[in-house]
């Protein structure tokens, strides 16, 4: 009896964790069980069921039917996410999250993930130059290390021979949400070269498009805290209302133009030397195939050189309260189409003006992606660019100011007739195990986040006083041990004056040597020896 109430305690309470294909999930045999359960090393059961992380239990996926914007059924690996792959996988306490309830959840820390902590991101231009330096640190060290959890697929299932083929590969931490962005809103295959459908998209225009991108910016955090073990780091957001410009393309942030090539970023910045994943899409349609994770070339953007008849101007403050103001999260057939939709509008096919959908200019989000001109034009593969990452957190903090304004009943999030995996109960495409695109459709402040500029101005100052302390924490040595050099000087120097002070005044006897002077006479301003001299 007790063993059933226990089961029963599990399926009520217990969540699914998010990851995208474990490696210790990919093997013949994970796929031909469906069952992807690791074990939890911290305690060697699965899904660290011994110390009441989680369970292995079965998917169950909603019935409730999708738009009409996708004709087809069994043909693509992502309808009824994650079913052709797994059936089972590790649902984890509220505390706990990862492949096998092996991390602590959003918002949660400690060895036990008891503590209870807010994380706040901040304006980029707000960090230090310290603060600046770490930030880009951080996105080339990812760019640069292989994944130990994940790995990405290169082929359909079918083309696994239904599990018995594994067509998987190694890819670093940045580029496996490369990836992700790409395989979530790739054409589908329908089988053979130039036999694709293009109007499906299970991350973008429909409703899920905000509480799939918050999932990912939460998990790209968390595996950049991970890999750094900087559990204070968050991502910074681009506040780019009214800008009249590319305001972070400069070399201490995201990289300048290079005076070489317009289409390609300055040699002074780490990421010029980035090469993009995944950014090929009409040639994979044509061959009908997936990105394998190759490099593909340089990074591209050439910020404002962009088509002008379909993005007049960045997005002003005036357009962004408007859409703010709409009071319904999504309407109509709840796609491209939807009118006075705060999802389409701030996905940039609604006008920002008028409210209407299909507007022939892009505005908001999609302003952004057009303005910049290169890699992140293309919606597969705009990943690719660290821009990516500043912008979607500037585009989460308004669907956050939204979710506050308004305060929505969980049921304005739609249940059915979404177009395919974006009703409310559907599992995220392609975390595994899974999310719900319904349980994101909540205040940041549950998730542990919060945004600075939406803090009230005693917190904005307490925060401030945080980052203050905790930069002077990090340069205090330094300044300890300047503290005492300057005090050892001061005191040598002290001396010697007093020295020098006491010495008699003596006439200089005929026969004395000169004293060799500090510059010698040949010297003049500019030489290598003068505190003018820049070198050669």
């Amino acid at each position: 009896m007790r063993s059933i109430a226990l089961l029963i305690f599990f399926i009520q309470v217990l969540r699914p964790t998010r990851q995208q294909f474990p490696r210790a999930c990919t093997t013949t045999e994970s796929l031909r069980s469906k069952e992807c359960c690791p074990v939890w090393e911290g305690d060697g059961s699965v899904c660290g069921m011994l110390s009441g992380r989680g369970a292995c239990l079965d998917v169950i996926i909603s019935e409730q039917p999708n738009g009409p914007q996708y004709p087809f059924s069994g043909v693509d690996d992502r309808e009824r996410w994650p079913m052709v792959f797994y059936n089972r996988t590790c649902h984890c306490l509220p505390n706990f999250m990862g492949f096998n309830c092996g991390e602590c959840n959003f918002g949660y820390f400690g060895p036990n993930c008891t503590d209870r902590r807010e994380s706040v991101r901040l304006n980029i231009f707000q960090l230090s130059p310290t603060e600046r330096q770490k930030l880009i640190s951080y996105l080339n060290l990812a760019k640069n290390t292989v994944s130990n959890d994940y790995v990405i697929a290169t082929g359909t299932f079918e083309e696994m021979n239904n599990s018995t083929n594994p067509m998987f590969v190694n890819v670093t931490v940045y580029d496996l949400f490369v990836w992700m962005h790409y395989y979530v809103s790739r054409s589908a295959l329908l089988g053979g070269p130039n036999n694709v459908w293009q109007n499906v998209d299970f991350a973008h225009w429909g409703p899920a498009f905000l509480p799939w991108h918050r999932v990912y910016l939460l998990r790209w955090e968390h595996e950049i805290r991970k890999l750094t073990g900087d559990f204070s780091f968050t991502i910074p957001y681009w506040d780019w209302r009214d800008a009249e410009g590319c305001d972070v393309c400069t070399d201490d942030l995201m990289g300048s133009q290079s005076p070489l090539n317009p289409n390609l970023l300055s040699s002074a910045s780490v990421f010029s030397s980035w090469k993009v994943i995944c950014s090929r899409a009409p040639e994979y349609n044509r061959l009908g195939v997936l990105c394998d994770g190759k490099e593909e070339g340089p990074l591209l953007r050439n910020p404002g050189n962009h088509d002008h008849n379909l993005v007049n101007w960045l997005p002003t403050s005036d357009e962004v309260e408007f859409t703010i103001n709409l009071s319904q999260y999504d309407t109509g057939p709840m796609d491209r189409s939807a009118n006075m939709s705060f999802r389409n509008v701030l996905e940039g096919s609604g006008s920002p003006r008028t409210g209407l959908g299909n507007s022939p200019v892009r505005g908001m989000h999609a302003a952004l992606h057009v303005f910049m001109n290169g890699s992140m034009t293309s919606v597969q593969g705009s990943a690719n660019d660290p821009i990516f990452l500043l912008h979607h957190t500037f585009v989460d903090s308004i669907y956050e100011q939204w979710l506050r304004r308004h305060g929505p009943a969980q049921s304005q999030y739609p249940t059915a007739n979404a177009p395919i995996g974006h009703n409310s109960d559907l599992y995220m495409v392609p975390f595994i195990p899974l999310y719900r695109n319904g349980d994101y459709f909540i205040s940041s402040k549950e998730l542990g986040y919060e945004y600075f500029y939406l803090l009230d101005p005693g917190q904005q100052f307490v925060e401030g006083v945080r980052s203050y302390l905790m930069e002077v924490r990090q340069i205090w040595p330094w300044l300890l041990v300047a503290g005492i050099m300057g005090a050892l000087v001061t005191g040598v120097l002290a001396a010697a004056l007093v020295k020098v002070c006491s010495w008699p005044l003596r006439e200089k006897l005929p026969f004395q040597t000169e004293r060799q002077p500090l510059i010698m006479a040949g010297d003049t301003e500019g030489s290598a020896v003068s505190y003018h001299a820049t070198g050669s």
